[in-house]
């Protein structure tokens, strides 16, 4: 099956379609979370009112944040082009779905996406769980291995290999050679340095 061939595309959104702006160590010192620990499965083991504080600590400074997003290089050519060939389109981030539209608003692709299509922290276990593409799969009526998962972190690849759907890799740290290994070789089928990279692989492989 060619990239081209596929039909069905899933996004992160922080890092994937905007510049990253998250600092997710001051997060975490800021929430008091070990080093290393993964931010919303910490606070998901917490006792219920603290959770539910430091929840919402999250959430506005994921606001804040959201508000100012600037799409990463290619990220909206991408989009548009997937969607003027009638591809179906979904983001499945971490963050809360509200804040998501708000990112995609700044970042002017709030047009290219259905409520059903957006799916948060709220809407779907969060990844690396692959519920999140279970469900778009399912609302689409495609199996989860016709689906593309793009990403620029471990959760969004290891979500996209647990569902046996095609990964790639993009927006990798500035600097890095790209002839070099993947991070996360055993989750990655193709990498790519940013969105403008990957629409140019999609018109190479429609030929």
């Amino acid at each position: 099956m060619t990239l081209a061939s596929r039909r069905h595309w899933v996004f992160d959104m922080d890092g994937t379609l905007t510049l990253a702006v998250h600092d997710f160590p001051a997060i975490r010192r800021a929430l008091d979370i070990p080093e290393n620990a993964d931010i919303l499965g910490h606070l998901a083991s917490l006792p219920e009112q603290e959770s539910r504080a430091k929840h919402a600590w999250l959430l506005e400074h994921e606001r804040e944040l959201a508000g100012i997003s600037r799409p990463a290089p290619g990220a909206v050519a991408l989009v548009r082009q997937l969607r003027d060939q009638g591809c179906e389109l979904g983001i499945l981030t971490r963050n809360a779905r509200e804040l998501a539209w708000v990112t995609l608003r700044a970042i002017g692709l709030d047009d290219c996406f259905t409520p059903a299509e957006v799916l948060g922290r709220d809407e779907a276990k969060p990844k690396p769980d692959p519920d999140g593409l279970y469900r778009l799969a399912a609302l689409w009526s495609a199996a989860p291995e016709r689906l593309v998962m793009v990403g620029d972190g471990v959760h969004d690849l290891d979500a996209g290999r647990r569902a046996g759907a095609y990964t790639v890799l993009v927006n990798r740290a500035e600097g890095h050679d790209p002839r070099s290994t993947p991070p996360w070789p055993e989750l990655v089928d193709l990498e790519v340095r940013d969105c403008a990279a990957l629409a140019a692989a999609l018109r190479h492989s429609s030929g």
